[in-house]
């Protein structure tokens, strides 16, 4: 009876206390009419641009078709604080999304914020910040001098179907729980590529035509992650792995923890630092 008694007495204090908190919700986004804007920005300078695109969530689509500008395409949102804003300072240019905070538990669900942009075939310096989103790139045919991309949980397609009309020394990814496919890299004509992930599924297709000697660097954790290198190619594959499986094809031959891949022309040197997972390498 006495613990039924305090436990009453323990409902009530807790309901007493709870009429003298104030919960402040978040605030759900109400989605509006649908909006396109036209967005068009020139070539700044002729010494090339640092071109910025920094995007929370949506869809950002990109692909080389500019014909006089450095940018040209369409952004369509439904929300008035997905406005995206440019800025150029001499030549540098960003292009944001508005400053838009959506925490808890309201969902992207019944929102829009779509980017449809070409690029020019100027030489570029891209960057891309972005959230959760979805990405489709298509770089093939640009000039593209430096590339780097940094997202949370994405889901992104990627792809370089023709060669990089530039040297590019840098190309940078960074993300964080996502599904990314990268096809046709060698025409990246990249010296260096980095990529730090954390769990997700990876793709890194190496299909095209290598230029020159480079140098991948993969980190990740809990991921699978699939190298895909042609027949014929020169590869050298070092792993530092943890609980990870790793499965190379009949062309490969292995000594400790480095495999390697004969062909001709220039060497693709991949080193690989995984927490855990499955990596997969085949041609």
């Amino acid at each position: 009876m006495r613990s039924k008694f305090i436990f009453a007495l323990l409902i009530l204090a807790l309901a007493s206390l709870a009429c003298g908190f104030n919960i402040d919700l978040p605030k759900v986004p109400t989605p509006g009419p649908l909006v396109t804007e036209e967005i068009t920005v020139p070539v700044p300078g002729a010494e090339g641009t640092r071109l910025k695109l920094s995007f929370g969530a949506g869809d950002l689509t990109l692909s080389p078709g500019a014909e006089s500008n450095l940018v040209e395409g369409t952004a369509s949102y439904n929300y008035d604080q997905f406005k995206p804003s440019v800025e150029t300072d001499g030549n540098d240019v960003t292009i944001k999304m508005g400053n838009v905070e959506i925490n808890g538990f309201p969902t992207f669900k019944d929102l829009k914020n779509e980017w449809d942009f070409k690029l020019g075939s100027d030489p570029i310096e891209l960057v891309i910040e972005a959230g959760a989103y979805n990405g489709t790139y298509e770089f093939g045919g640009l000039a593209l001098t430096d590339l780097s991309i940094t997202d949370g949980a994405a889901d992104v397609e990627l792809s370089f179907s023709e060669l990089n009309a530039a040297e590019m020394s840098f190309f940078r990814y960074k993300t964080g729980a996502s599904n990314v496919k990268m096809t046709n890299l060698a025409n990246a004509n990249f010296s260096n590529f980095n990529l730090q992930a954390g769990a997700g599924d990876y793709t890194l297709d190496f299909s095209g035509e290598l230029q020159r000697d480079a140098t991948v660097n993969i980190e990740a954790g809990l991921s699978n992650i699939i190298v895909v290198i042609p027949e014929g190619v020169n590869a050298i594959v070092k792993t530092e792995t943890g609980a990870t499986n790793v499965n190379a094809g009949s062309g490969w031959s292995q000594n400790g923890n480095t495999y390697t891949q004969e062909g001709e022309g220039p060497t693709l040197t991949i080193l690989v630092e995984m927490g855990a997972g499955n990596l997969s390498l085949t041609d």
